[in-house]
């Protein structure tokens, strides 16, 4: 390809952005439907379109939206020793734990499951946790996740302790829930294996295929929802939308909140469900 074709070709290229956005949006909604506009014109990709929606998203949720609660939260206790918390670190697979005191409401810190790794050699008689732990940060539930992504960057935290109104404990967040608001599921837990429907995921969320077969999910879960009018759980989720949803949007269906993991313009792939009882 000669220069000048590639000059040309990047100054047409240049032409359609500049024409797209010829006209200065004045509010988000106006923002919003240029940017499918140019989506639809193929001037920007659907991965691309779905980062900035939820960049520009984030800004309207709070750390309730996104938080594990208090009831899912995986924590250690500070008197415990590693014989007795090592399993439920081993099993959750996560890097990070709330330490938490006597009373269930008291964070004494955070523990990464890295600084374990030395008692691999050393194999204390007795450790104390909180001699390892790292100090805890603590947000309200009411934060916005645009400012709690700056405080994050900022402070190089990776996880805080939501707390609610009353000073108790609400659950915990983490750098890597907001981040997902923004690019999507970042980690690979979300992947269901090429021969299954669904998948458990550590905090007690499922992650299900769209086209997992309502009988199925009905045997599983031991619930009850209609084969008649529809073969998938897929089907019965896009029908109480309403609408073709776009990633992280959700809705409450019997006792499950089913949010979209991942969908493109023409149909939902994977959905997250969590248990409201």
């Amino acid at each position: 390809m000669s220069d000048e074709h590639s000059s040309n070709g990047q100054k047409s290229w240049l032409e359609k952005i500049t024409k797209a956005f010829a006209h200065e949006p004045k509010n988000r909604q106006e923002l919003l439907r240029l940017l499918r506009d140019a989506n639809q014109n193929k001037l920007l990709d659907n991965d691309a379109l779905a980062i900035v929606e939820g960049a520009i998203q984030v800004s309207d949720l709070k750390v309730r939206d996104i938080m594990i609660p208090r009831s899912k939260m995986v924590s250690i206790k500070a008197t415990q020793q590693p014989e007795e918390f090592l399993p439920a670190i081993i099993d959750a697979a996560h890097s990070r734990y709330p330490v938490i005191g006597e009373n269930s409401d008291e964070v004494l810190g955070i523990l990464l499951a890295k600084d374990l790794l030395p008692l691999i050699l050393q194999r204390p008689a007795q450790l104390d946790i909180t001699q390892l732990m790292r100090p805890c940060t603590f947000v309200p539930e009411s934060k916005r996740l645009n400012v709690l992504l700056k405080e994050f960057r900022a402070n190089h935290n990776h996880m805080a302790v939501v707390i609610d109104e009353y000073g108790g404990v609400a659950g915990l967040v983490t750098i890597e829930d907001v981040l997902e608001q923004i690019v999507g599921d970042i980690e690979d837990e979300h992947d269901v294996e090429e021969d299954s429907y669904i998948r458990p995921l550590p905090n007690g969320d499922f992650i299900i295929k769209a086209l997992t077969p309502i009988e199925d999910f009905n045997e599983y879960f031991h619930t009850d929802f209609s084969e008649d009018d529809f073969d998938t759980i897929g089907g019965v989720v896009l029908n109480e939308f309403g609408h073709l949803p776009k990633r992280n949007e959700s809705l409450e269906l019997g006792r499950f909140r089913f949010r979209v993991v991942n969908a493109d313009s023409r149909r939902v792939h994977l959905l997250r469900i969590t248990s409201l009882k």
